[in-house]
C-alpha cells in the first residue's frame, strides 16, 4: 500500500483525467451553477432566530448548530470573549480510492459551499454533517454515503477524528476517512479520478482545493506504513524529505512534545466558560449581525443563500465572516540531513482539550496577540521573499465561514540563523507528525493543512 500512495503522490502526468481536463471541469462547473448569496437581517429569516432567554443564535428545529457566547477567564479576570459555534456532531470528509491500471486515485467531488469566495472547490468524496446524512434538513441523501456506512466491507487506510477551527467552532472535530474499494463504482459527473500528485499540483492554485479535502489528505499514514527503501527513494526530489517521513528516532521528539502538551493541560488555570450572548460585554448583538466593539478577527452575519446542486437548494443561515486574511506559516530547515518542520504549540478558546501543535506562526489579519522572536523572524523573512517554497492564497470551511481565505506559507531557512527557541517551539520531522496525526486531536487543522501541501 506504501509504494502505491508514494507512486500517486509522485504521479502528474498520463492520468485518467489531466490536471488541465480538472480544472477546466470545475470551471465549467462554476460557470453551469446559478447561485444567490445577500445579506439580511436574523428577523427576516423564519427558521433562525436569537433565543434571548437562553442567549444564543439557534433555529426552529435545534439543528445544524447554533452560536452562543465564550469567555476565557483566570481567576475572575475576563482574558477573551467571542461568540463560537457550537455543533455537537462529528460529520464525514471522506474519501474513496481505488487502484486503476496499476495507479491509485482518488474520487474527488466539485462541491459548491455557500460561504466559498469562488462557489466551487474540489473536496472530498463525502463530505457531509450528521444533520445532513440523516436527512434532518430533509434534503438528498449524499452521494456515495453507503461506503462509508459499510466501511467494514473496505480496506481503510485512514479513520481519525481530527479537530476543526478552535478559534471560530467550540470543540469542534470531523471524521477523517479514507477507504480503498475494489468494486466498481458509478462516477457521478459531480466527481472526478487523480492522484495525489496532481492534488497536490491543483493546491498551489488559489482557493481551488478546499479546506476539509486537505486536512484529510493529511492523514495519510505514511510514516507508520513501512520503513522505506530504495525503491521508494527514487521517487522523491527532496531526499531529506524522504529521510523526513521515514525517521525512526521519533521518541525524544514525540516525549518532548508531549511532556509539554501535558503539562500546559495539567497546569494552565485559565478556564473557559460558555455564556449568553448578553453577557459578550464586548461585542454588540443587533439585527444585522454580532459585532466586536473593537478591533477583532470576524463578525457574525446573516444571509438569504440559493444554490443549485446542493442537497437543499434555498435556505438562511449565519456565516463568521473574517476580517481580512490571515497567515499560517511554517519553518523547515535540514538538520543532520532531514527535513525538519518547526511548528508551536497553540492553545486556542475552542480547542477541544485545551492545545495542540500548531504552525510555526498562525496571525489572524487583526492580531491580537504581541509577536514573539520567531514570528518576527518569520515575517522579516517572508518580507525579503527568502527560501518559499509554498505561497498559496487557501480557503477555509465555507459551510459556516462567508469569503474566509488564508495564506499559506511554507519557508526554508536552512541558510538562516535560528535564534533559541521561545517556549513552546520544537523542531520535529514529518514522521512524528504523521505519528502524531493518527492521535485525535494533537495536531490542528492550520499545521495538519500546510502538511497537505509537501511534494515528493
Amino acid at each position: 500500500m506504501l509504494q502505491m500512495l508514494i507512486q500517486s503522490w509522485a504521479k502528474t502526468e498520463n492520468t485518467i483525467n489531466s490536471t488541465e481536463e480538472i480544472i477546466d471541469w470545475v470551471k465549467k462547473t462554476n460557470d453551469s451553477l446559478v447561485v444567490n448569496i445577500d445579506a439580511n437581517k436574523l428577523s427576516d429569516s423564519s427558521f433562525w432566530f436569537h433565543d434571548e432567554e437562553k442567549g444564543i443564535i439557534t433555529n426552529n428545529n435545534n439543528s445544524f448548530f447554533l452560536i452562543q457566547g465564550i469567555q476565557v477567564k483566570k481567576n475572575d479576570e475576563i482574558l477573551m470573549e467571542q461568540p463560537i459555534i457550537l455543533q455537537n456532531e462529528i460529520g464525514y470528509l471522506g474519501v474513496i480510492c481505488k487502484e486503476i491500471k496499476g495507479t491509485l486515485y482518488f474520487l474527488m467531488q466539485a462541491k459548491i459551499e455557500p460561504g466559498n469566495i469562488n462557489k466551487v472547490q474540489i473536496s472530498p468524496t463525502i463530505q457531509a454533517t450528521k444533520s445532513n446524512f440523516t436527512r434532518k434538513h430533509g434534503g438528498d441523501i449524499p452521494a456515495y454515503l453507503e461506503y462509508f456506512m459499510n466501511v467494514n466491507e473496505h480496506m481503510v487506510i485512514v479513520d481519525q477524528i481530527q479537530s476543526e477551527q478552535s478559534s471560530r467552532f467550540y470543540k469542534k472535530r470531523n471524521r477523517n476517512i479514507i477507504i480503498k474499494v475494489n468494486t466498481d463504482i458509478e462516477i457521478l459527473p459531480s466527481h472526478r479520478w487523480m492522484t495525489l500528485g496532481q492534488m497536490k499540483q491543483l493546491m498551489k492554485y488559489d482557493n481551488l482545493v478546499n479546506m476539509d479535502t486537505r486536512t484529510v489528505l493529511s492523514c495519510l499514514p505514511y510514516s507508520l506504513m513501512d520503513k522505506g527503501s530504495e525503491a521508494l527513494s527514487i521517487y522523491f526530489k527532496d531526499s531529506a524529505l524522504y529521510r523526513s517521513i521515514f525517521e525512526r528516532n521519533n521518541m525524544v521528539e514525540l516525549t518532548v512534545v508531549y511532556n509539554y502538551i501535558n503539562n500546559y493541560k495539567m497546569f494552565d488555570d485559565t478556564r473557559e466558560r460558555l455564556v449568553p450572548l448578553s453577557e459578550l460585554g464586548k461585542w454588540d448583538i443587533i439585527d444585522e449581525g454580532i459585532h466586536c466593539k473593537e478591533k477583532y478577527s470576524f463578525s457574525v452575519k446573516y444571509f438569504d443563500i440559493e444554490v443549485e446542486g446542493r442537497e437543499v437548494r434555498k435556505w438562511t443561515q449565519p456565516l463568521f465572516k473574517a476580517e481580512g486574511i490571515a497567515t499560517f506559516g511554517l519553518l523547515t530547515s535540514i538538520r543532520d540531513g532531514v527535513r525538519k518542520f518547526l511548528v508551536h504549540a497553540e492553545p486556542e478558546i475552542g480547542c477541544f482539550d485545551k492545545i495542540e501543535l500548531g504552525s510555526t506562526i498562525q496571525r489572524e489579519a487583526v492580531c491580537m496577540k504581541k509577536e514573539d522572536i520567531i514570528q518576527k523572524l518569520f515575517l522579516q523573512q517572508y518580507e525579503r521573499r527568502k527560501g518559499i517554497l509554498y505561497d498559496v492564497i487557501l480557503s477555509e470551511e465555507g459551510g459556516r465561514f462567508y469569503h474566509e481565505q488564508n495564506r499559506n506559507i511554507i519557508m526554508d531557512v536552512c541558510n538562516e540563523k535560528i535564534p533559541d527557541l521561545p517556549e513552546g517551539y520544537f523542531w520535529v520531522s514529518y514522521s512524528t507528525l504523521n505519528i502524531l496525526t493518527q492521535v485525535n486531536n494533537c495536531v490542528n487543522i492550520q499545521l495538519r493543512n500546510l502538511l497537505s501541501l509537501l511534494e515528493v
